[in-house]
């Protein structure tokens, strides 16, 4: 692993973020923690019973990691963040006690956090029918949510979970629901709170509506106090105002699609938003709907 690092420059590669009157520092392209963990991991809970090699591929917006074999029984792409499975205990005590990797179950915790710390996507995990590929992308979506994150572990003290949690709500600005469920690998309503701790406790996080159309955002006075995040956009529009804006769209350029919507009114809401408020507005009675799935074409409902 000390070979791999120190022997190709495009490691030292990344971005200055300023700082404010501190200064500056780099933000590297690939975070060496992130790196030598999901080494460790390739090396540790690959199948040493099935044949191939560890490849490591660079790519100019990503690096792959393409691992032999397929995860453990019982773990999967979709449940990686919180499922762990020993498959060579012996060899992972060993890089844990070395200092090569974090314990046993935690490794993606730390991945997940130094990622969205640094206001990167979340690492994409696909298994093939005889090998596990892991991609991280070197994209910063924000640098303010990087600023914003580390004034916010400042003020307050929190644990992974909620720097996990915090960094996800933050890169998006609002999410529902049913998106940060899904980005956190769980349908556990007891589980998610857990994770979310005292981000909803010290109204760092708040929320707004009901069950799957329930929405996380930050809380603005947190926003206005730590003056990070200040290029908002309509991904923090008011609900009732989405709701008027798309009425709006409807009546103008009747009978229209969900994807001539979504283009009309701007591509940063989330689609999935879009498609919550059209349900909303035709269990309403405020809308009709002609057509299902992709064709669907939405008019508005005469009295």
């Amino acid at each position: 692993m000390e070979s791999i690092w120190h022997s190709l420059p495009e490691w030292k590669e990344g971005i200055e973020i300023s700082d404010g009157i501190l200064g500056r520092h780099i933000v590297y392209h690939y975070n060496e923690t992130v790196v030598r963990e999901l080494l460790a991991n390739a090396l540790v809970h690959r199948p040493y019973t099935t044949r191939g090699d560890i490849f490591i591929n660079l790519f100019p917006n990503r690096l792959e990691i393409h691992n032999p074999g397929l995860l453990p029984l019982g773990v999967t792409p979709q449940n990686i963040l919180h499922q762990s499975v020993k498959r060579n205990e012996h060899l992972s005590k060993v890089f844990y006690d070395l200092g090569l990797m974090e314990r046993e179950g935690s490794g993606y915790d730390k991945i997940y956090e130094i990622q969205v710390s640094e206001a990167k996507p979340l690492p994409e995990v696909q298994e093939g029918n005889d090998r596990v590929s892991v991609t991280i992308y070197n994209q910063i979506k924000n640098p303010d949510v990087i600023r914003f994150i580390e004034e916010v572990k400042k003020r307050y003290h929190l644990t992974q979970k909620e720097i996990i949690c915090l960094g996800i709500i933050a890169q998006h600005q609002s999410i529902l629901a049913t998106e940060f469920s899904r980005l956190l690998q769980s349908q556990n309503d007891k589980q998610i709170k857990n994770w979310l701790g005292n981000l909803l406790k010290y109204e760092i996080i708040k929320t707004k509506g009901r069950t799957k159309g329930t929405e996380y955002f930050v809380n603005p006075k947190i926003l206005k106090n730590t003056g990070e995040l200040k290029n908002t956009s309509l991904k923090y529009i008011q609900e009732h105002r989405l709701e008027a804006l798309i009425l709006t769209d409807i009546e103008r350029f009747q009978p229209t699609k969900v994807s001539e919507i979504h283009q009309r009114i701007g591509k940063e809401i989330p689609l999935r938003k879009i498609k919550y408020i059209l349900k909303k507005l035709k269990d309403d009675n405020k809308i009709s709907q002609t057509g299902k799935t992709s064709g669907a074409t939405y008019t508005i409902k005469q009295n």
